[in-house]
Order: C-alpha cells, then sequence, then structure tokens
C-alpha cells in the first residue's frame, strides 16, 4: 500500500470528481456559447434575408411606378399632339364654311370656270384637312336628335307628328377629330 491512508484516498477521490464535473460543465459552457453564436448567426441571416425581401419589393415597385410614369407621359405627349392639331382644326372649320357658302353661290352664276377652279381649291383643302384626320359627323333632316353628338339652335313646331324630337334642319356641319367631336352639328329640332 502506499503511503497515503484511506482517508487521504477518500479526500483525493473527491477532488477527482469535482475536476471531472468542472470539465464537464466547462464542456457544457463551450457548447451552449456555439450555441447562441449559431442562433445569432442564424437569426443574422434570417434578418438579412428579409432586408433583401424589402429591398426587392421597394426595386419593384420603383421600377413599376416608372415604368407607370413613362406611359403617363408617353399619352400626355400624344393628347398633346392631338390637342394641338385639334386647335388648328378647329380655326380652319370657318375657312371650310366659307368654301362651302361661295361654292353655293357660284353654282348659281354662269361662270362655270370660276366654279371649277374655287371647287378644286375647297376639295384640296377638305382632303388635306381628312388626311389629318378630320370627319365630318354625318347628319340630316329627319335623324333623331342625340343631345350627346348634335347642338340644338332652336326648336320650332314640326311639319307633322313623325318629325317630333327629329332633326328639322342642319344649320352648320359638324366634325370630329378621330374619335372626339370638336364641333357639334347645329341643327334645328321639331318640337
Amino acid at each position: 500500500m502506499s503511503n497515503k491512508s484511506k482517508v487521504e484516498e477518500m479526500e483525493d477521490e473527491p477532488k477527482k470528481g469535482q475536476t471531472e464535473e468542472s470539465t464537464e460543465l466547462n464542456d457544457e459552457h463551450i457548447e451552449g456559447d456555439t450555441a447562441e453564436e449559431n442562433e445569432e448567426e442564424k437569426s443574422e441571416e434570417e434578418q438579412l434575408r428579409e432586408d433583401l425581401a424589402k429591398e426587392k419589393e421597394k426595386f419593384l415597385r420603383l421600377f413599376a411606378e416608372f415604368e407607370n410614369y413613362k406611359r403617363r407621359t408617353s399619352k400626355e405627349r400624344m393628347d398633346l399632339f392631338k390637342t394641338a392639331g385639334q386647335e388648328v382644326m378647329v380655326a380652319l372649320l370657318p375657312i371650310m364654311d366659307d368654301f362651302d357658302r361661295a361654292l353655293k353661290e357660284l353654282s348659281k352664276s354662269e361662270d362655270k370656270e370660276m366654279f371649277k377652279g374655287v371647287e378644286l381649291i375647297s376639295n384640296k383643302f377638305k382632303e388635306t384637312l381628312k388626311n389629318k384626320g378630320l370627319e365630318e359627323v354625318e347628319v340630316s333632316a329627319g335623324d333623331a336628335f342625340d343631345a350627346e353628338v348634335h347642338d340644338a339652335i332652336t326648336q320650332i313646331p314640326a311639319p307633322d307628328k313623325k318629325m317630333k324630337g327629329k332633326i328639322i334642319d342642319v344649320v352648320e356641319k359638324g366634325f370630329k377629330l378621330g374619335d372626339r367631336i370638336i364641333r357639334h352639328p347645329k341643327v334645328v329640332v321639331g318640337n
């Protein structure tokens, strides 16, 4: 046996147990730290993914907004060109009316060459306006009156019951540019 007594050996044994316990505790502590670090890395990674998703969403919204802006400005520019053309067309309509009145009066005269010359100029003028999108609004006596399309300048007693609420006479022609009416036809309506 060794020089140590049994008592001393017993005292040494708990010290060995304590060392083993403390080693186990240290191992558990290290494993706990590693687990916490992994959780932090995962939560940091998740946070980065969320941030990335938010930024992607912002980018997509901004991109869509920009596309809408381009579409809107393009449409506004086209409308501006149409409006500018519309102003010119509206300004030229009285000239076309004057040509029609001149042709009506010249048809009564005996100078057929002058009539043909004015008619040629009038037709060329009308054809040019037609090529730019100007169209006459078709309306004639006997058509039903439509407040959306026609401009009633007066009402007169209808010559017969069939003409009530119908157009009796067209005083001034109407025109449209594309789909839009730029001058409503002025009509007389029977009541």
